[in-house]
């Protein structure tokens, strides 16, 4: 398919596409950036008023507890990881994302402030969700859980979610689901879609490189941590949602995932909205498919319960 309208206005928005050294990039100029108003604010949706937002710990990993439903009894948990690389994002950034997930999903959500690389390295990131996760399961009537616990994560988030899935498994853990958005899912970055989309389609390939290099660099990229694509054995893993962008590096890894999870007898929807960009579904402000894609994420949470 073209790109989406919408799509390629925001491309033209941006400018002409420019070579980046990207390691060039100095450990002050990461920090400057994150220092930095968050420049699509006002699209990232409504920072809808909830009868309870309150930011806690879980052994020792921030987190923001987001809920929706103004009584106090138990409720499925969403734990949700945002996107950036492992780089950038934040609980702050994603707010509204959470509390669109607490109105729609029917659960308590959990947002994860996970450590950012390159100061905190592989596994840190894939450690503190993980972390995030067993608590929930060790203390559920803090997080007022009626034991059904999902996994929800975009991008970098994405891959976050899905080591953690498969960790709960062999933790003895059970999911109700995992929800993979746009997800880094394998860092050999040799599919198609690397090659179609490498630039010009707001995440290059050469940027995508960068971060894996920030977050685990020198680490065996058939790791499942990092590249949970080559996990031995995807068997009983929770049931799973995938969506992909079709303008994404990223595309490709996330469709092969779900095959694969559906090939062993896991319960795997992978849907790929045409036409879109890389990052399109945390701005509902700007595309149209945002909204479409949250809507259905949500969807088959609900579904999950």
């Amino acid at each position: 398919m073209p790109l989406h309208p919408q799509a390629r206005d925001y491309l033209a928005s941006l400018g002409p596409d420019e070579d980046t050294d990207f390691d060039a990039i100095t450990l002050a100029e990461i920090h400057e950036r994150r220092a930095q108003p968050d420049g699509v604010a006002l699209h990232r949706g409504p920072l809808t008023k909830l009868p309870f937002v309150r930011d806690e710990v879980a052994e020792g990993v921030p987190i923001r507890i987001y809920r929706a439903d103004p009584g106090d009894g138990p409720l499925p948990v969403v734990v949700y990881f945002h996107g950036g690389g492992w780089v950038f994002g934040s609980i702050r950034r994603s707010d509204a994302f959470g509390r669109f997930l607490a109105v729609h999903s029917g659960a308590v959500v959990v947002s994860a402030d996970y450590r950012l690389a390159p100061e905190h390295p592989f596994p840190a990131a894939a450690d503190d969700a993980f972390t995030v996760v067993r608590d929930i399961f060790a203390r559920p009537a803090f997080y007022q859980s009626n034991g059904s616990v999902a996994v929800v994560g975009e991008s970098a988030g994405g891959n976050l979610a899905a080591v953690a899935a498969w960790q709960a498994r062999d933790a003895g853990l059970r999911l109700a689901h995992q929800a993979l958005v746009c997800p880094v899912l394998d860092a050999a970055m040799d599919t198609p879609s690397y090659a179609e989309c490498a630039k010009g389609y707001v995440l290059p390939a050469a940027e995508m490189a960068w971060f894996a290099r920030q977050y685990a660099d020198g680490v065996n990229r058939a790791d499942p941590r990092l590249s949970p694509l080559r996990l031995p054995d995807v068997a009983g893993l929770p049931p799973a949602t995938v969506v992909t962008a079709e303008y994404d590096v990223l595309r490709d890894e996330g469709e092969a995932y779900a095959r694969r999870l559906a090939q062993a007898g896991v319960p795997a929807e992978s849907r790929r909205f045409d036409g879109a960009l890389h990052g399109f579904f945390a701005l509902p402000g700007l595309f149209d498919q945002a909204a479409e894609a949250r809507d259905y994420v949500a969807r088959r949470l609900r579904e999950s319960w």
